[in-house]
């Protein structure tokens, strides 16, 4: 049987959009906003102004399906005041939980799962009502369960059989939310590793990298577009190009965006996975001049056992070696890393085990999230759930272990001579707001500027005279020339 497609709504001329979530979900939101303009849309920061709003939503723990349902129903009050026609959610909150957000917000006119993304256009402009059979959910919707099954995922394989997965997610041709002297590539989507608490598996489905020729096209051309900064994403990078046969690995890509990407001043690697981390891929962070020396690895726990529930298949002895070969091999390295506290079964002495190892370690940078139980996963039906009262009282204690820390490294570095690319102004004339090469956009401490003549984008030389809690305090020398990069 032909569908017919509804006819396109010639009212709707201006969108407004919310993107929520993760840098992973920001690239699809600006590939979505790469093909509304491309349509002739209008984007408007202002909701009360659009006739449509697309939120590209996050679904990845219960906190972010909050925000997400929090936006989801601003737009449609927005709606019921007649201040626009069209209500669209996207992303990754539509994936996990599909046609059930009807019942919690009926007012939502389309459903765009993280599969049908390329269809934003069709979602935003057509009339009737397509809901119901799942059009604009579209026949991709499940196609992360489908994956699954065919990829045939074993955790402990060292390579995916992929003889019928799909074509990899193209992330060219976006409108970009960030600002033009930085962006971020994704490498790969979905995830194999199959940790016991996450839920990436059931909504973006297995790993699928991209071609190295492909991720050097979409680096070329955020290059092009003013980006001298590109900071490789995926849920997991350490694994890429193990489903594509692609030998040479994470180390060989590093390798050649380095050496390829001439127009490109900083590389930055993220997401990391520790059990997958090889000693090939440390030296082509050491001799590889274009990558930062900065590594974002999550590690989750440090406590034996912990890490066993959690199924990270490693252990405390193989994450500290392997920290110890980064700081070693590559001198002065910063190293960022996230922890869960408060997961079930997590006993007092665990819990002071790992706080006792984030004060004797000194991670530069660190996060941590309260554990939360989402549907689905294994450790989310398991007994020994902790109360968010203990939770809350850990995840303190581990900030405060980490402040103690990042403080006494941002007083370290004063009167050091650092390179600095320039974000945004700090407000005031002559003061301005940076970052490091050890700090990543969006998510580290920064670094404060006085200096004239700079703007968004330049690389500059300055000497650090101070500290302000994690953040560091600069100056540029007035007898230095400036390196510029725009």
């Amino acid at each position: 049987m032909i569908r017919k497609l509804p006819m396109p709504d010639p009212e709707i001329r201006t969108i407004a959009f919310v993107s929520l979530g993760c840098p992973k979900n920001l690239v699809d939101s600006e590939r979505m906003l790469g093909l509304l303009a491309g349509d002739g849309l209008v984007l408007t920061p202002q909701a009360e102004e659009a006739d449509a709003i697309i939120i590209n939503t996050c679904g990845f723990l219960e906190a972010s399906k909050t925000e997400s349902m929090g936006e989801i129903h601003r737009a449609i009050e927005l709606k019921k005041k007649g201040k626009c026609r069209r209500v669209v959610v996207a992303g990754c909150l539509v994936q996990r939980h599909k046609t059930d957000l009807l019942a919690e917000a009926p007012g939502i006119d389309r459903l765009v799962g993280v599969f049908d993304r390329e269809h934003i256009v069709e979602a935003v402009r057509s009339t009737g009502k397509a809901l119901g059979d799942g059009h604009f959910l579209g026949k991709y919707h499940d196609l992360s369960r489908r994956l699954a099954v065919e990829a045939k995922i074993d955790p402990d394989a060292k390579q995916t059989k992929t003889s019928r997965l799909p074509v990899f997610e193209d992330d060219r041709g976006r409108l970009r939310l960030t600002p033009r002297h930085y962006a971020f590539v994704r490498l790969s989507e979905g995830c194999n590793q199959g940790c016991a608490f996450c839920t990436i598996p059931s909504i973006r489905g297995p790993m699928r990298s991209k071609p190295p020729e492909h991720i050097l096209a979409e680096a070329r051309e955020l290059a092009a577009d003013g980006a001298v900064e590109l900071n490789l994403i995926g849920q997991d990078t350490t694994s890429y190009g193990t489903d594509i046969g692609y030998a040479a690995g994470l180390a060989g890509l590093l390798k050649t965006l380095d050496r390829q990407l001439t127009d490109v001043n900083w590389l930055r690697l993220m997401y990391a996975y520790p059990s997958c981390f090889t000693d090939e891929m440390i030296h082509a962070l050491a001799d590889s001049p274009r990558m930062v020396k900065y590594i974002d690895m999550p590690l989750q726990h440090i406590n034996d056992r912990m890490l066993a529930i959690m199924k990270r298949r490693v252990t405390r002895n193989q994450i500290e070696t392997l920290l110890e070969k980064l700081r070693k091999w590559i001198p002065g390295i910063t190293i960022r890393t996230t922890f869960i506290a408060g997961a079930p079964g997590e006993t007092d002495a665990e819990h002071r085990e790992l706080v006792e190892f984030v004060r004797d370690f000194g991670f530069d940078m660190m996060g941590v999230f309260p554990y939360s139980a989402e549907p689905g996963t294994p450790m989310g039906k398991m007994d020994g759930q902790i109360s968010e009262e203990v939770k809350k009282s850990r995840v303190e204690d581990l900030m405060l272990a980490q402040q103690q820390v990042a403080f006494a490294k941002a007083r370290e570095k004063i009167g050091q001579t650092v390179e600095v690319l320039i974000d945004r102004t700090a407000g005031k004339e002559g003061r301005w707001i940076g970052r490091t090469a050890g700090q990543a956009p969006e998510i580290d401490s920064v670094i404060h500027v006085e200096g004239a003549n700079l703007h968004a984008g330049k690389i500059v030389t300055t000497r650090v005279f101070g500290s302000d809690g994690y953040d560091l305090l600069s100056k540029v020398p007035r007898l230095r020339s400036l390196r510029v990069i725009a």
